[in-house]
């Protein structure tokens, strides 16, 4: 059988004719095809396997699904559907603090398989609907000891309320969320106890102009380390590359692990509809050798809710490097 998936019925088909007799399904990987594209192997695989008893494909393999997935949207430049079943990112996602305890007290309640078996992973995700739950699982996965009746759950629940006030979302962005919750097992008076344990800014500035049909883009920032002042300016593809730049050429040279770090997706939203004055969120996606993470800033001036977005991006560098701890 060799669907397509012009009535979005192309995986119903498939596995109705195999029931019927047909031996072998055609179909690609993600669904990529002509048109409206075709039966998505990614779903039929692990329906074969898992929930029709089709012993068709072995558990190591079936584990590589997600990976597999991922991978043929780089190849193809495209951007991976995080609804998509099984192997998108909100597959297996949780929001809601009822919602997520009952699943923590068993997972069968919102979870059809283990998602493990095909490669993916749970994804408990902090909103406004997030509850002591919520935060407790995301402690534990954290590596951070908190129990129900600590003072530091409602605390950090209250910080999280009020950074979604100001235009932040956690989700997607849990770097930002762990550098708070870390922040404030140290000290639950200080969200941003991390934010100034390595290092302080004093001030940025950031100079665009047109020079004969070129965009020229200057940052220069002066950060305290420790007793130490560094001024310096880089050069960037726009204001926000040259920002980053020239917070990497600072940094660098007190923390040298932070040249392993980059930027591999950046995105803008707006939050109120208000023309030119609306505030915006940005979040930032990075990554080093081992990792990547998300972090947030949200602001009226969208250079404030860069610079925000990548400083959190270097303080979870710094915390992930545990000599800095």
């Amino acid at each position: 059988i060799h669907a397509h998936n012009d009535s979005g019925l192309a995986n119903a088909i498939s596995l109705e004719s195999y029931l019927n007799g047909a031996n072998l399904i055609q179909g690609t990987i993600n669904g990529f095809g002509e048109r409206c594209g075709n039966t998505d192997l990614t779903s039929i695989i692990p329906i074969l396997k898992l929930k029709m008893g089709i012993n068709s494909i072995r558990d190591e393999n079936l584990s590589n699904l997600t990976e597999v997935s991922h991978f043929v949207y780089e190849m193809a430049n495209l951007q991976a559907d995080l609804d998509q079943p099984f192997v998108g990112k909100n597959a297996f996602s949780h929001k809601g603090g009822v919602h997520i305890s009952a699943m923590l007290k068993d997972v069968r309640t919102y979870e059809h398989i283990d998602p493990e078996l095909v490669g993916n992973s749970r994804n408990i995700k902090i909103s406004e609907l997030a509850g002591k739950s919520s935060i407790l699982h995301m402690a534990k996965k954290f590596g951070i000891t908190l129990t129900e009746k600590n003072p530091k759950v409602n605390a950090i629940l209250g910080v999280i309320k009020e950074k979604e006030n100001m235009g932040f979302s956690f989700e997607g962005a849990e770097g930002s969320l762990e550098i708070i919750m870390r922040s404030m097992d140290m000290n639950i008076q200080d969200p941003n106890y991390y934010r100034n344990k390595f290092f302080e800014l004093e001030g940025f500035r950031v100079l665009t102009e047109v020079y004969k049909g070129n965009l020229i883009s200057e940052a220069t920032i002066k950060v305290k380390v420790g007793n130490e002042l560094f001024h310096t300016a880089a050069e960037g593809n726009g204001p926000v590359n040259s920002l980053d730049n020239a917070l990497k050429k600072a940094l660098v040279y007190f923390y040298p692990s932070i040249k392993e770090i980059d930027l591999s997706d950046f995105k803008v939203r707006i939050i109120n509809q208000e023309g030119t004055a609306s505030k915006v969120r940005v979040l930032a996606e990075t990554y080093d050798k081992d990792s990547s993470w998300g972090t947030i800033g949200a602001h009226e001036n969208i250079i404030v809710a860069s610079w925000d977005a990548l400083v959190d991006s270097y303080i979870f560098k710094l915390l992930k490097d545990k000599s800095n701890w």
